[in-house]
C-alpha cells in the first residue's frame, strides 16, 4: 500500500530538513577549516567587524544550527524560522562579493557571482518548506481568520 500523501510529504519535508542540517553543519566546520579565507573574501567591507571574527561567528553559527535541525525536530519550525533570518542576514555578504567583483568559491566572474545571489532565496524557502515553518505560518493565519 503506498503512504498517503501527507506522511510522503512529511518524509519528504524530514529528509530535506536533516539534508539542510548536514549543509550548514558541513558549512560551519568549513569555515573554520578549508574556506576560512574563502569565507573572508565574502565579509562586506563596509562591515563594522573584523572579518575574522565574522566568518568565526558565523561558522559556530551555522554548526549550532546545523546540529539543530539534525537533532531538534520537535522545535523545527522554530528553527526554521531562525534558519531563514540567518540566510538574509548573510545575503550582504553574497552582494557585496558581486559588488566587490571578489572571487571567492570559485566564481570568477560577475555573472556566476551574480547567479549565485539567485540560489539565496531558495535556501530561504528549503529552510522554511522543510522545517514545516511556512505550513505553521499559513495554518495560524487561516485558524485566525475563521475566529
Amino acid at each position: 500500500m503506498i503512504a498517503p500523501q501527507k506522511n510522503r510529504t512529511t518524509i519528504l519535508r524530514t529528509v530535506f530538513r536533516l539534508l539542510l542540517g548536514a549543509f550548514l553543519l558541513f558549512a560551519g566546520v568549513s569555515h573554520l577549516t578549508i574556506n576560512r579565507e574563502a569565507f573572508l573574501a565574502q565579509v562586506p567591507t563596509w562591515l563594522p567587524l573584523d572579518g575574522d571574527f565574522v566568518v568565526v561567528a558565523s561558522g559556530i553559527v551555522e554548526k549550532v544550527l546545523g546540529v539543530a535541525l539534525l537533532a531538534l525536530g520537535r522545535y523545527r519550525v522554530q528553527l526554521g524560522w531562525i534558519v531563514a533570518a540567518f540566510f538574509i542576514a548573510i545575503f550582504p555578504g553574497n552582494i557585496s562579493q558581486l559588488v566587490t567583483h571578489t572571487d571567492s568559491f570559485g566564481l570568477k566572474t560577475d555573472l556566476a557571482r551574480a547567479i549565485r545571489l539567485l540560489f539565496q532565496p531558495l535556501l530561504v524557502l528549503w529552510a522554511l518548506w522543510s522545517t514545516g515553518a511556512w505550513l505553521a505560518l499559513r495554518e495560524y493565519r487561516a485558524g485566525r481568520a475563521i475566529e
